[in-house]
């Protein structure tokens, strides 16, 4: 679940549909968020409490299935008001001008999603912002990566040697596939043992693993490095310095964005209507009406639905990972630069066996996602325990909490203002087939993955498409204005291949209620 507002914003660039120049211009943020951009948890009471003499504000389930290891747990640290200093009352008293995402994104410049809003001109209900910064976290310091070919000959954190070497093997990463027996020899091992043999220094191989490839130090074989390497490089200098981009308002614009492109052509949108039950053909087995809260009856041909609104008893047999979660409001960046509004991207390696390293995008006020002056910090990783166990420890090697701002040897740390833990479900992997006694017109979407990229949520979508209205064109590009015909005047009432009836009781008896209730899923 993700926050979105669709207002628009100085300090931001939109997606081409003809060329590749992505016009960028700068300005102050002059909009303010609605209170729609909230950050909305389902099921969930927030109480305050008093512990050890400061407020805690602790978001607790009132689902009665609900897990510890599910909770979130919100954690307000709070401070004595300063000059010149973001305080925890004037977050609450601008809480509008934040924006938080439950799932953290980037887009590859020359990812699947980009190529598919130019293509469809969804690209025009979107602004975006250039990743202004790739970091890597090494010896216990923040330091700024060198990606391009810029970059790399103007580092003062390299010597001469270490930037030809550096230069070397990013070359043969554009085109490994050209030299095989450059990695032939080594596809059994893993990219982290690979980049020793290719006498890279300490530090380049810490860059280029965790920095670039952005991949797992002890599972990520040869080939996957490459390939992360390659793709990595391949997305540079179309929009900027780094590969990525991030929308204004937070990755919440994005489902909205193909949303209004089907509204405008006649898409129909049911809001606040839950789904009560499915009615299934008893001969066919295939799903021919919802019954909603209401008890209204829709009738549809197909039904899409993400996992997380099955019953216990559909999913009893899928077995899923998680994803930890946290997102933290600072006073400051993690490292500090001449501008104020960078956006970065920085790896922090597992340092137990077992664990993965963690990723964190620290997101400024330009972005529209958080109020001037502060920094909206975004960390994730896969689970191995609760997310506040595996992320607070990245957490205090980052920040401070208020009880040590005023420690001279930790100046250099930004302030922790705000903090959110919370454990996500993936289900991106689980196998259709997993789930009981699914009508076979019944299409199941994974929420969220765990990688950096949306290339997953792009496929899966053209190939339920595919499924749905085999040899059509996934996201076509939109006809002109002028070549639009509308006939609605000769649809006559009742031929509607959908229709709402209020009463929800006249089922014939070939019909039965699969008693599918959203109530009863899982967090």
């Amino acid at each position: 679940m993700t926050s979105a507002n669709s207002t628009e914003a100085a300090n931001s660039a939109c997606l081409p549909t003809e060329d590749e120049s992505l016009s960028t211009v700068s300005g102050e943020v002059l909009t303010e968020k609605t209170p729609g951009s909230a950050l909305e948890v389902n099921d969930v009471e927030v109480t305050r409490v008093k512990e050890n003499g400061r407020d805690k504000t602790c978001m607790l389930s009132t689902s009665e299935e609900g897990t510890s290891e599910n909770v979130p747990i919100v954690e307000d640290i709070a401070k004595q008001p300063k000059k010149n200093r973001i305080t925890y009352s004037q977050i609450v008293k601008e809480g509008r001008k934040f924006n938080i995402d439950l799932v953290s994104k980037l887009l590859y410049s020359r990812g699947l999603l980009i190529d598919l809003l130019i293509k469809s001109n969804v690209s025009h209900y979107a602004e975006f912002k250039n990743i202004t910064r790739i970091l890597a976290f090494r010896e216990g310091r923040v330091e700024q990566v060198p990606c391009s070919r810029a970059d790399v000959f103007n580092s003062k954190q390299l010597t001469m040697v270490e930037k030809r070497m550096l230069m070397k093997f990013l070359t043969f990463c554009m085109e490994y596939e050209k030299h095989p027996d450059e990695y032939k020899a080594y596809e059994e091992i893993t990219f982290s043992e690979y980049l020793k043999t290719q006498k890279l220094t300490p530090n380049l191989q810490h860059f280029v693993l965790h920095s670039i490839a952005m991949t797992s130090k002890t599972t990520s074989s040869t080939i996957d490095g490459l390939k992360a390497t390659r793709k990595f490089l391949h997305c540079l200098g179309r929009y900027g310095n780094t590969p990525f981009l991030f929308p204004l308002y937070g990755q919440g614009e994005l489902p909205q964005c193909f949303c209004r492109m089907c509204a405008v052509f006649g898409g129909i949108y049911c809001l606040r209507h839950s789904v009560q039950c499915l009615v299934v053909d008893k001969e066919s087995r295939k799903c021919k009406a919802i019954i909603d809260q209401f008890g209204q009856r829709i009738i549809s041909k197909h039904f899409l639905v993400e996992d997380s609104y099955f019953s216990e008893n559909t999913c009893s047999h899928v077995q899923y990972r998680h994803i930890s979660r946290a997102v933290l409001i600072t006073d400051r960046s993690v490292l500090q630069a001449d501008s104020d509004q960078q956006i970065s991207i920085l790896t922090v390696p597992a340092e137990e066996p077992g664990t993965s390293a963690v990723r964190v995008i620290e997101l400024c006020s330009s972005t529209m996602t958080c109020m001037k002056g502060t920094y909206l910090v975004h960390l994730t990783c896969t689970s191995s325990k609760t997310a506040r166990e595996d992320l607070e420890p990245v957490v205090q090697k980052l920040f401070i909490p208020y009880t040590e701002m005023e420690m001279e040897n930790e100046v250099e740390k930004p302030r922790l203002l705000w903090a959110l833990y919370f454990n996500m479900r993936d289900s991106s992997d689980i196998n259709r087939n997993s789930y009981n006694d699914l009508p076979s017109n019944v299409y199941v979407c994974s929420g969220p993955d765990c990688g950096l990229g949306n290339d997953n949520a792009v496929k899966q979508a053209e190939t339920l498409f595919q499924q749905i209205c085999p040899n059509e064109d996934f996201c076509p590009p939109p006809p002109n204005p002028e070549d639009i015909v509308l006939d609605g005047d000769s649809l006559q009432p009742g031929t509607s291949e959908s229709s709402v009836v209020p009463e929800a009781n006249s089922e014939t008896p070939k019909e039965s209620a699969n008693l599918w209730k959203p109530e009863e899923h899982s967090e």
